[in-house]
């Protein structure tokens, strides 16, 4: 199965998104220390997809040679990983883009591979500010690539509420190969 790769800021929210697209509580280790996932960590979406939770960049509780060593891995992970089919950036919807971010998007987007911008914490604005957020993502998407990228999508997102959940599940499921059911009694392809 193909990989989604889940980046983005040090206590952005990666863990709690990907725990909430799981429907699982404690699949990915969700703490208020920044800088707790420390590898890459894979798990089984009910989709079938692996997610891949990479270590957050930006500020972290860790020596600064072992945050370069992550923001290295991440790197070679996201521009060499034949298996990686899409990209999940997590950016706390309070905060916007970040030029670690920007630098990410400028590597990845070209591409052509799907990316989608969850704007998480989104139950802690109000719906107006949640609206300029938003917009002021789209606007930056458009002055970044001097236009709208049509591989990546932007979506509101709370772990807590559930908004943006079903889009987000929507949207990665569109990204998967749909596999053909084995029925009972046929071989798969690996038993021939």
């Amino acid at each position: 199965m193909p990989e989604i790769a889940f980046a983005g800021r040090s206590n952005a929210g990666k863990s709690s998104a990907i725990n909430a697209l799981a429907q699982r509580n404690r699949l990915a280790f969700a703490s208020r220390t920044p800088g707790r996932t420390q590898q890459i960590n894979l798990f089984r979406l009910r989709s079938g997809a692996l997610v891949a939770d990479l270590p957050g960049y930006g500020y972290a509780a860790v020596a600064k040679d072992v945050k370069r060593a992550w923001q290295e891995l991440l790197w070679h992970y996201v521009t060499t990983r034949p298996t990686l089919a899409a990209l999940v950036l997590i950016v706390d919807s309070r905060h916007g883009l970040k030029d670690p971010d920007r630098e990410l998007l400028t590597g990845f987007v070209p591409s052509g591979r799907p990316v989608l911008i969850l704007a998480t914490k989104a139950d802690k604005l109000k719906k107006t500010e949640a609206s300029n957020a938003l917009a002021t993502l789209e606007s930056e998407l458009a002055q970044l690539f001097e236009f709208r990228p049509a591989n990546v999508g932007v979506l509101l997102f709370s772990a807590t509420t559930r908004m943006g959940v079903a889009e987000a599940e929507a949207i990665i499921a569109q990204w998967l190969p749909m596999a053909e059911p084995v029925r009972p009694g046929k071989k798969t392809d690996e038993e021939n």
